[in-house]
């Protein structure tokens, strides 16, 4: 798939082949210098303990798979030459890992090592009498299997791929195709990162430059708070793959100019557009589902499709949600300005990656508090909750009809004094530019949380003391342990965020291919527009149609012209093309609900009862049912709503029989009565 047979990399022509100038150069030398006195790269001691970790767990497996051989009754001559081969991957693969960060890791091993037995059971038990290991934690139940620990002191995540082959190569190409013949897919999600990461380094331009662009954009993310794939924003690999994306636009630039292109290139980008290094293939033989929103209807969910390069192509920002894709929107917006005032020498590196203040953003947050009695209880009961909380985003902007707009803060806050406890943030702000008789500033969300709560409390491992308590609370009243020091700042004179008062033309026509149905209740569909995709004449792969914007791009003999470049970049993100009806975000709770993924209380058309959590208190549980299904609850409203839908066939869009007419109503209660509500019910 690596291989180009147009002479460029990419599914386009680049943007501009045109070389850097001395102020390229200049800018290029201030941003590294800026990168390594923020303390992005390694010690040289680092790098060498790592190597020396991985050099040392690949001669454990390797011990490891000749114990699994000689205890299968294989002879000596074979026990000999068995072999399991250590791959690395993500952060640490790409070169742009930093201190003290962790390494992925992929043990591939031949077809008579089984995950259950062999690899979390006797290589665990392996490492467990190493006194190099410590913190050592199996979890073989997750979507991709891994094993967890501390090896030299050096954080290890460790998944295991199981080959159909007898003996694995020392050579091993895990690129090929070929080598996901006959395997499972826990198999098939591991080799992924792997495979993924090897193919982004082929398909760019110049590795070192990529390197730098890729640390810069992950660094900026994290100060501006919209990096983390379980919050709804974007995760290490997603960065990876649009930095690669621009390298492929702007092959010959150094990474000063890549990532003010970076900016100006996703500025503008017209979600749901799919971002794609190569063509996606399809290869019926293997058996694997791609990412192709014309057979599969999931796939039209989906909001920001970053699509990976390694067959099976799948879209790697699946949890970006509207109100995610809001906030990424508006921050790419910034960076373009802050990129074009650096060019004009009225801004600087400084500027370009100051903090996000989070906490003097919004008036109104909600504060997520979990506990557990122990450290291994709140470690299981912490993981669990934060891969719920997009949930709970979904929820409140369904049932407040999208005209409140959630911004989930990417990280946690431990307050020292409070043991096995942390507590999680949520931004909470009116919709941009709705009118004061569509919503007011009063929403009740005391059903929206109750609900949350019984899914959560529905984890299979629950134990007492696994506790969640969500509350309402000001601006004002933020606790100091969130802040630095323990010290609230002082607030400007002037508003923090100006740049987010109000967003762009561009911006809100983006946004919107993928917002979610207005205010006033209108049942139609909304129109967003997916790719031209179209199979190839002998059916065997997936193409994306984007506009040819070779001839209107920069080349290296033309004088560097602006206007040119606005107009490839225009043809590269704003092309016209073929609209589809697919459901809103509204309605992607149900969707998730059908594929078991959101494990919901159950309806039905005449009853109206939701299980509460298994704590013995009967009582309880009657209460909060009838305070969420009371006749003035929105849940109920809804409930109502749907009933004619839930006797005809499954239906995944906005509700075909609900009259045009019927106007919903508006939601009173103020915020400020959550904190009450929910320590009542709790």
């Amino acid at each position: 798939m690596a291989n180009q047979t147009n002479g460029h990399l990419g599914v386009t022509e680049p943007i501009s082949l045109s070389g850097p100038t001395e102020t390229d150069v200049m800018r290029t030398q201030e941003l590294e210098t800026f990168l390594a006195d923020a303390g992005l790269y390694p010690s040289h001691d680092d790098a060498v303990s790592r190597e020396e970790v991985l050099g040392r767990l690949d001669q454990v497996v390797k011990s490891w798979i000749r114990r699994v051989s000689r205890s299968k009754g294989y002879n000596e001559q074979f026990v000999q030459e068995a072999n399991a081969k250590i791959f690395t991957f993500g952060s640490y693969r790409l070169g742009v890992h930093g201190p003290g960060a962790d390494i992925d890791t992929l043990c591939v091993g031949p077809r008579h090592a089984t995950r259950e037995e062999d690899f979390f059971g006797v290589l665990h038990s392996m490492l467990a009498e190493m006194p190099e290991v410590a913190e050592l934690h199996p979890v073989p139940d997750a979507h991709v299997p891994v094993m967890k620990f501390k090896f030299m002191g050096v954080s290890i995540d460790l998944l295991y791929a199981k080959l159909a082959l007898l003996v694995v190569p020392e050579d091993l190409d895990i690129t090929q195709n070929s080598i996901l013949e006959n395997v499972d897919e826990q198999t098939a999600r591991s080799l992924n990162g792997c495979r993924v990461t090897d193919l982004i380094l082929r398909l760019v331009p110049n590795i070192q430059n990529f390197r730098t662009t890729l640390r810069c954009m992950r660094y900026w993310a994290k100060r501006r708070c919209v990096y983390s794939n379980v919050s709804g924003f974007l995760g290490g690999i997603n960065w990876a793959l649009l930095v690669a994306r621009i390298c492929q636009l702007y092959p010959n630039a150094l990474p000063s100019t890549l990532v003010s292109r970076f900016f100006k290139v996703f500025a503008h980008w017209r979600w749901p557009n799919p971002v794609m290094l190569c063509q996606i293939e399809d290869i019926p033989s293997l058996g694997h589902t791609v990412w192709d929103p014309r057979r599969y209807y999931r796939d039209r969910f989906q909001h920001m499709p970053i699509i990976t390069p390694a067959y099976p192509a799948m879209n790697s920002s699946f949890n970006v949600s509207t109100s995610t894709l809001r906030v990424m929107t508006e921050e790419f917006q910034r960076g373009d300005e802050v990129c074009k005032a650096m060019e004009e020498n009225k801004a600087d590196w400084k500027t370009l990656f100051e903090q996000y203040p989070f906490f003097e953003s919004y008036k109104h947050y909600l504060q997520i508090d979990i506990m557990a009695e122990n450290e291994d209880d709140f470690r299981q009961w912490h993981g669990w909750i934060e891969s719920r909380l997009r949930i709970l985003t979904l929820k409140i902007e369904k049932y407040t009809y999208n005209m409140l707009q959630v911004h989930p803060f990417p990280g946690d806050f431990c307050d020292k004094a409070k043991p096995h406890s942390c507590s999680f943030f949520m931004g909470l702000q009116k919709k941009q530019g709705s009118q004061p008789n569509e919503g007011e500033n009063h929403f009740d969300m005391r059903g929206t949380v109750e609900e949350f709560k019984q899914l959560v409390h529905m984890y299979t491992t629950w134990k007492p003391g696994m506790e969640i308590h969500i509350t309402h609370v000001k601006r004002k009243d933020i606790p100091r342990f969130v802040f630095p020091g323990g010290v609230r700042p002082q607030r400007p004179a002037r508003p923090v965020r100006p740049s987010r008062s109000k967003l762009s033309d561009a911006a809100t026509a983006m946004v919107g291919n993928v917002a979610s149905a207005s205010a006033n209740g209108s049942s139609e569909k909304k129109q967003i527009q997916p790719p031209d995709l179209h199979l190839n004449a002998n059916g065997d792969g997936l193409r994306v149609s984007e506009p040819d914007v070779g001839s209107s791009g920069i080349k290296d003999t033309d004088l560097f012209s602006k206007e040119a470049e606005d107009i490839a970049i225009k043809k590269l993100t704003g092309g016209s093309l073929p609209e589809v009806e697919v459901s809103d975000e509204l309605d992607e709770l149900h969707y998730l609900e059908s594929l078991g993924s959101v494990k919901a209380p159950e309806t039905t058309a005449t009853t109206s009862a939701v299980a509460a959590p298994s704590d013995g208190n009967g009582e309880e549980a009657g209460e909060v049912q009838n305070q969420i299904f009371s006749k003035s609850s929105p849940l109920k409203r809804k409930a109502s709503e749907l009933e004619a839908v839930e006797l005809v066939p499954t239906f995944y869009g906005a509700n075909p029989s609900a009259s045009e007419n019927t106007q919903r109503k508006t939601l009173k209660l103020k915020l400020t009565t959550v904190t009450k509500a929910t320590t009542q019910s709790t």
